[in-house]
């Protein structure tokens, strides 16, 4: 059963049935709100408002007296409450006007739903802004000596991390404007990209189909419904690829203004900045990764063409099913029941928590005209609970992606209690629960699978997928720092652009791998560039940091998984080098990305000696 939109929101354990795949989940958003227009929604606008308002009169211009009081750290523990408290509510506010919003990015009434409420919450946490600013100008000594109370030393984690933002933070003037035009500026980008995305239609065999369906062809076993879908999501690609260059420019450019007022001196320094992580760091794995192109995605195309009875591939080819393995839709339930059975092998407090997502409506799983493309883990706020959005079509990846989104979601409830201060997770670690979640199914899985084609036919799975995570997002990262250092001379051009998109890909993909005309276009739709400008990376740090880590597990005494739970449920808590520690693990090593790669390459290895 298809629901319209009626002004409520969306309330379906069951779902849609599927002839292949059986009744796909839709989720129960009136566990955040009623309906849109339901009397609660207006009650916590013009709530928030009120006590925004009183926070501001009360605190705005104060916290230096109050950290200089007898009794500083309980009076700023008093305000740091309060403020939680209201971005909790305001979170539920924006969390539940987004997952609406992603239900139907086509409906007008939910993108007007969605645009006013982004508006009102801008125009309230205006009242805001300065809490922060205030903090970061306070002495340090004075805020280490208030934080010896524990009512404040509680937050030290948030404290701390919200003063490394110090050498970039702006007058308060210029930080509020920067606030308030955001909705005009940067948010309204976004939205017109995905109001867009949502509304392509592609020609495949003269059948129109949204982007979904469509990047699903190229994983058919036929090589013509393939091809036909490549060209399919090239022309229409073509025929908008002034907007998606437009918006490209303006969002490059709009970043460039930001970090120029700021002071950061690399691209990508905001995003390092925000996930709590060095750019040595970063540096070291791209470099690692790129250095390992040749014995990750050359070797491994160069021995898919083989399988294929070629010498290249053609670029949609790159994802094809192997030749001569059965191919099978595979149903909703069964999808569920093989990632909390593998789930419940690893932890039964991990399936424990993946089991609610099912059971008390928290995903959306059916593929609709208008929804949302892709796949997220959406952690609302610690008062409510996390929901997942899939588009599932019942491909062994779509089980991966289920995989991947509950491993975000256990990861989220985990990390709850620290509150919606400090719940949220630095992207690079956020994305290892995601990917641990993969390998603990993808495991299960190959352990039950005794047929050596069905085997292959797996672990070349999770080599492409491993392949995807890493080396494709390393290239995507390789592609934006190339615009966003070209956009600082000026606007770019289309072919500039899809110039700069054909030398990475072509880098990092190979020569096993032929890049035809018409996939030049497709940097266009990916909607990392647009949301988060250099998020890509955190994929490949978290596959990398999983295999290590995986590693360590595998060898492990009992108590891994606990140490595990207690990493996840640190949220932002802790550095990556703190959570890491008790696994023995340090990103900081330069040898550490070695160990990550050196997993892909020894699948590799074993795929090459089945041919033996």
């Amino acid at each position: 059963m298809r629901r319209t939109f009626n002004g409520q929101a969306s309330k379906a354990v069951t779902g849609a049935d599927d002839d292949n795949l059986g009744s796909l989940p839709e989720w129960d958003l009136t566990h955040l709100y009623p309906a849109t227009d339901a009397p609660a929604v207006q009650h916590d606008i013009d709530n928030a408002e009120q006590e925004a308002l009183a926070f501001e009169t009360a605190y705005k211009g104060q916290l230096e007296a109050l950290a200089r009081g007898t009794k500083a750290g309980a009076s700023l523990a008093e305000a740091v409450v309060r403020y939680e408290k209201l971005e909790d509510r305001l979170g539920r506010l924006a969390s539940f006007a987004g997952l609406v919003y992603a239900t139907d990015t086509s409906d007008q009434a939910r993108a007007k739903f969605y645009g006013d409420i982004q508006e009102k919450i801008t125009a309230i946490s205006s009242h805001l802004l300065f809490f922060t600013l205030e903090l970061n100008r306070i002495d340090d000594t004075l805020i280490d000596q208030a934080m010896a109370d524990p009512a404040l030393g509680r937050y030290r984690p948030w404290l701390e991390d919200i003063r490394k933002d110090k050498p970039f933070q702006l007058e308060d003037r210029v930080e509020q404007l920067f606030h308030e035009k955001s909705t005009s500026g940067r948010a309204a980008w976004n939205r017109l990209f995905d109001e867009t995305i949502s509304s392509l239609r592609f020609d495949v065999d003269g059948e129109k189909l949204p982007l979904e369906p469509t990047l699903n062809g190229l994983q058919d076993p036929s090589e013509a419904r393939r091809r036909a879908s490549a060209d399919a999501l090239a022309a229409t690609f073509k025929d908008n690829l002034r907007l998606f260059t437009l918006i490209t420019n303006t969002l490059a450019k709009d970043k460039e203004i930001s970090d120029r007022w700021r002071g950061f001196e690399d691209v990508a320094d905001s995003r390092h900045l925000g996930n709590r992580v060095e750019r040595a760091v970063v540096d070291a794995l791209v470099g690692a990764v790129q250095a390992a192109y040749p014995t990750l995605a050359h070797r491994y195309y160069k021995l898919k063409a083989r399988w294929f009875g070629r010498e290249t591939l053609n670029h949609w080819d790159r994802n094809a099913p192997l030749p001569k393995v059965e191919s099978r839709a595979i149903p909703w339930n069964e999808a569920r029941d093989t990632v909390l059975s593998a789930y419940s092998g690893f932890s039964p407090r991990m399936a424990d928590i993946a089991s609610r997502f099912f059971k008390e409506g928290w995903i959306d799983a059916p593929v609709r005209p208008g929804k949302a493309p892709g796949a997220f883990a959406h952690p609302t706020v610690p008062s409510a609970h996390p929901y997942v959005l899939l588009n599932y079509q019942g491909k062994p990846r779509d089980v991966m992606v289920l995989a991947h989104e509950l491993g975000h979601g256990v990861h989220q409830v985990l990390a709850a209690p620290n509150g919606a201060l400090m719940a949220p997770t630095p992207l690079t670690l956020a994305e290892t629960a995601s990917v641990f979640g993969e390998m603990l199914t993808f495991k299960a899985i190959l352990e039950r699978t005794s047929d050596p084609l069905q085997r292959k036919a797996l672990l070349a799975s999770k080599v492409e997928d491993m392949i995807n995570t890493v080396v494709r997002q390393i290239a995507f990262y390789s592609f934006e720092r190339k615009v966003h250092i070209a956009r600082r001379d000026g606007e770019l051009t289309s072919d500039a652009l899809c110039a700069a998109w054909m030398s990475v890909q072509a880098e990092s993909l190979g020569p096993a791998i032929e890049l035809k005309p018409g996939y030049e276009t497709f940097w266009a739709y990916i909607p990392h560039f647009i949301h988060s400008p250099f998020y890509v990376y955190a994929y490949a740090f978290g596959d990398c940091l999983v295999n290590s880590l995986y590693a360590v597990y595998e060898k492990a005494d009992k108590g891994f998984a606990e140490r595990y739970l207690a990493m996840l449920a640190a949220g932002g808590t802790k550095h990556h080098s703190e959570v890491l520690a008790p696994f023995g693990l340090d990103a900081r090593d330069p040898t550490f990305w070695q160990g990550g790669i050196g997993v892909i390459e020894r699948m590799i290895a074993e795929l090459e000696a089945m041919e033996g």
